[in-house]
């Protein structure tokens, strides 16, 4: 059966076979709300078993760029996964939405089944940490259009939020005005953007992918470029619930430079505290190395930070004490000044 089609490069069994390994993954990230399995022709979300009363539904979606050419390097495909469910994630929570559910696409010439496995179950952990069910996704086996090894990932995220919560909040009595601070939440290194110019930035060090990194002798390089990007929503949950939160900023492409304004109104700017941006050893790395400016640095690296989070002056004891019991080491870099 299917002997052409499979001739022709394209293994409809292989794909099948795929779809019951992955169904326990799947099965491991069900929540209230979600409670089918895969296969079918849609995924389905059942909003009033989820709890929201009115809400407001959000959306996302992205890839992981470039990163995805050190896992191909590296034969690593563990936590690529991760990262793509953090990418969309984090973005429908900047809205203030909390994520519900998670399809993925999943596209190479050629299906590899151990390492579409290892892309997906980094997927459904990501899904896992995120609190969203992975519902559904696609696997499409496209010969001629990848080099073999090598595939492509896209992520969509839906999140909701109850009317009237959403983030940036720029009207009312929490609207977001002057003297409000920016408290700065960790990344975990690079998270998935400005790979292009780290790839660029490695070959000109003349290091390969296994060897020490020379910013932190405990692991490879690699390891280092390939930890996954970090996931805010337990850390945001509480402040959402206490509406302590006036806005969050995800640090993804552009940088602090570019991301923090998103969530500013008219009228204001974020002036940085210059003594709480010192760069961790992987980014001072990347700036010697690469000969980069501090401008440069900011608007292509989230330079440590990987969200930020603009709050009321008269709440920073509650919301760091808030920030550190879920495991956060917050910090306030900055405020929020007249433009």
């Amino acid at each position: 059966m299917n002997d052409a089609y499979k001739k022709a490069g394209v293994d409809i069994d292989a794909g099948n076979h795929l779809v019951k390994a992955i169904g326990p993954l799947a099965k491991a990230t069900r929540r209230p709300g979600a409670d089918g399995s895969l296969g079918g022709f849609g995924g389905l979300f059942d909003l009033k078993a989820a709890g929201f009363d009115d809400p407001i539904l959000v959306s996302g979606t992205d890839g992981v760029g470039t990163k995805l050419k050190i896992a191909f390097d590296t034969g690593i495909h563990s936590t690529i996964g991760i990262d793509l469910v953090a990418m969309c994630a984090n973005d429908v929570l900047a809205q203030g939405a909390l994520p519900l559910f998670f399809l993925d696409y999943f596209a190479c010439g050629t299906l590899v089944q151990e390492t579409a496995r290892d892309v997906i179950a980094g997927i459904a952990e990501g899904c896992k940490q995120a609190g969203a069910a992975l519902i559904g996704g696609e696997t499409a086996e496209m010969p001629g259009m990848y080099v073999d090894g090598e595939y492509d990932l896209a992520g969509f995220c839906v999140g909701a939020a109850e009317r009237g919560s959403l983030l940036p909040r720029h009207q009312g009595d929490q609207a977001m005005r002057a003297g409000d601070l920016l408290v700065g939440l960790a990344a975990s290194g690079a998270h998935a953007n400005g790979y292009s110019l780290i790839r660029k930035i490695v070959r000109a060090s003349r290091t390969n992918w296994d060897d020490p990194a020379p910013f932190n002798g405990g692991e490879s390089i690699a390891t280092a470029f390939l930890k996954p990007t970090r996931l805010y929503i337990n850390a945001l949950r509480p402040l959402l619930e206490n509406q302590q939160a006036k806005g969050f900023a995800h640090i993804t492409g552009g940088g602090l430079t570019d991301n923090v304004p998103r969530i500013l109104p008219d009228g204001l700017t974020a002036k940085f505290v210059e003594s709480e941006m010192a760069l961790p050893p992987l980014f001072a790395w990347l700036k010697e190395q690469g000969n980069l400016s501090d401008q440069e640095m900011r608007r292509t690296f989230n330079c440590g930070i990987g969200g930020v989070i603009a709050i009321e002056a008269s709440d920073v004891d509650a919301v760091l004490s808030a920030l550190e019991q879920a495991g956060e080491h917050p910090r306030i870099i900055g405020e929020l000044a007249p433009a």
